[in-house]
């Protein structure tokens, strides 16, 4: 027995690291791929689209069989013998008088699986519906492509509308099965898992270096307008020469650095204005998605084969599974008023700034006005926020401290998210410090503060997510929850800055001279979904402790 049970035990170590072998792998092809049809011209341009077809078709057949030989097995099934033993254990027990032991099955639920809360699959949703309605427009490019082109490809419209049915399917699995741990069939489903988690992480990095590069393209396409206007009206000639001497500088590095083909074939009718144009809004939705959906499959990877034995079924019902009981929510928004409204002025505020910001941004004589207000709005919220975040780290020590809570995976979205914020902050803060001025002045100030507020945030949210009220006292007064409830309606404020103004570069006009537009569009499109999935992230986090930290418990009383 013990040496069935060592064997079976290196047996599941060896799956383990196959298939994390196998997902690591899968990534580093998803990397090699794009980035190889990017730099090279020899490489056709959907010929890495039957790698992706096999990520998307792999996932999609992986959650059909779960469906269909797990879940709905479990769900409506039960073994013919397991049924026999039933009855003949009543039958026995209604004879004799004897207690016949209840029958433990093992099932496929574990409801002690934590894999992401409500409110983290309720912005899955949301992200994924954006997600969709990107593969849905890049589908649409297809039918404006004519038929004799060079451009014309079956793949073209395959790749997006598969990822479309992925995405889809994978949502709904999310939502309605993020509970889920399998037991039967391990080997396959450890596999499977790592299979989706991979190519969730593999649409990520694909659409990142996708939009990246028709983003400079967009911006290379600008300058040779601009300076094609130039010489049709025979502008000063020496400002003409040295807009030339830049642009065939611009040229040459990308002939020798992008690919063009993709762009022209992809962006170059009405569907792909419509996708270009759309895509800053909607790309990040992908990114966010797959990040929520790697993190709560990796959790249901670790969870593999851990289900615990289903309850015993009372001899007073003959179903296996009975129905679940009905949740009734209820909402106590009790010290939470001043917290609310003072937070919806400081959100009415921010959305006045982003419209005075894009009014003004349009006209070239207040392009500074622009962004010096901008940026004013911005650090005054980041300051606020700050305040608020150290007020009600003061306020929630006094509520008892869980110590044996294992980190979950909201804390590990969030320290994930919040590198993208670092990382983005901290370039801000090197092109502000070395273009120093009367005008650059704000930039600096607003990046640090960035920096300050988002790392304060990210202490209180690991801290409180641990806390809890422990007396009658504490449930009463609630300690620290107008400021948890400010810090929600501020966070969204920032979500609203950070996914509006990074939009454009004309936000960052520091940072676009410091860099140069190659290096900051690439720096901005590495780290901007990040930090805008980070805002989100702290308001789901956040709406975690406002619910659970002030909600009394007979344990802790």
């Amino acid at each position: 027995m013990y040496g069935t049970r060592r064997a079976h035990g290196d047996l599941d170590s060896l799956v383990i690291m196959l298939s994390a072998l196998y997902a690591k792998l899968l990534v580093i092809m998803g990397i090699c791929f794009p980035l190889g049809e990017v730099i090279s011209k020899k490489i056709p341009v959907s010929f890495y689209e039957g790698f992706y077809l096999y990520l998307y078709f792999g996932s999609i057949a992986f959650l059909l069989y779960v469906y269909v030989f797990l879940l709905k097995h479990e769900k409506f099934t039960e073994s013919f013998g397991d049924k026999m033993r039933r009855l003949m254990g009543m039958r026995v027990a209604k004879n004799t008088n004897m207690e016949i032991p209840p029958i433990q099955k093992r099932r496929v639920y574990d409801a002690t699986t934590h894999a992401g809360s409500f409110y983290l699959r309720l912005g899955a949703v949301a992200f994924g519906t954006g997600s969709m309605i990107y593969s849905g427009l890049e589908f649409g490019q297809f039918f404006e492509m004519e038929s004799d082109s060079k451009c014309y490809n079956i793949l073209f419209s395959l790749t997006p509308a598969t990822r479309m049915a992925f995405t889809f399917f994978q949502l709904y699995f999310i939502f309605i099965n993020s509970r889920v741990a399998i037991s039967k069939f391990t080997t396959f489903a450890r596999f499977g898992l790592m299979h989706m988690i991979s190519a969730n992480i593999c649409v990520w990095l694909h659409v990142l270096i996708q939009e990246t590069k028709h983003q400079i393209l967009e911006l290379i396409n600008r300058n040779e307008t601009q300076i094609m206007a130039f010489a049709v009206n025979q502008a000063s000639l020496v400002h003409y020469e040295t807009h030339s001497k830049d642009h065939h500088r611009m040229e040459r590095s990308a002939d020798h650095g992008i690919h063009h083909e993709s762009h022209n074939c992809r962006r170059a009718n009405i569907m792909g204005e419509l996708v270009q144009n759309a895509s800053p809004f909607l790309f990040p939705c992908t990114i966010e998605y797959s990040l929520i959906c790697a993190g709560i499959l990796y959790i249901m990877w670790k969870n593999v084969g851990s289900s615990h034995p289903m309850p015993a079924t009372p001899d007073s019902s003959v179903q296996v599974h009975t129905p679940r009981q009905r949740h009734y929510y209820q909402v106590d928004c009790a010290k939470a008023n001043k917290g609310l409204f003072t937070g919806i002025l400081v959100l009415v505020l921010s959305i006045i700034s982003l419209i005075l910001f894009f009014v003004l941004i349009n006209k070239p004589q207040y392009r500074k006005l622009a962004v010096m207000e901008a940026h004013i709005a911005e650090l005054a919220v980041y300051v606020l926020a700050s305040l608020a975040t150290m007020t009600a780290l003061f306020q929630v020590r006094e509520l008892r401290y869980n110590r044996l809570r294992n980190t979950d995976l909201d804390s590990i979205l969030l320290i994930v998210a919040q590198s993208g914020l670092y990382l983005y902050t901290m370039f801000s803060i090197i092109g502000g410090h070395f273009t120093l001025d009367q005008n650059t002045m704000l930039a600096l100030l607003t990046a640090l503060a960035c920096l300050i507020q988002g790392s304060l945030q990210t202490i209180f949210i690991l801290d409180a997510s641990r806390r809890y009220v422990s007396s009658s006292d504490q449930a009463n007064r609630k300690p620290g929850r107008e400021m948890v409830t400010f810090l929600i309606v501020c966070n969204f404020s920032m979500w609203a800055i950070n996914t509006l103004e990074t939009r454009r570069a004309d936000s960052n006009p520091v940072q676009m001279n410091f860099y140069g537009f190659w290096a900051w569009t690439i720096i901005t499109h590495v780290t901007a979904p990040l930090t805008i999935f980070f805002r989100f992230h702290s308001t789901v986090c956040l709406c975690d402790i406002w619910k659970r930290a002030y909600k009394v418990k007979s344990d802790y009383l």
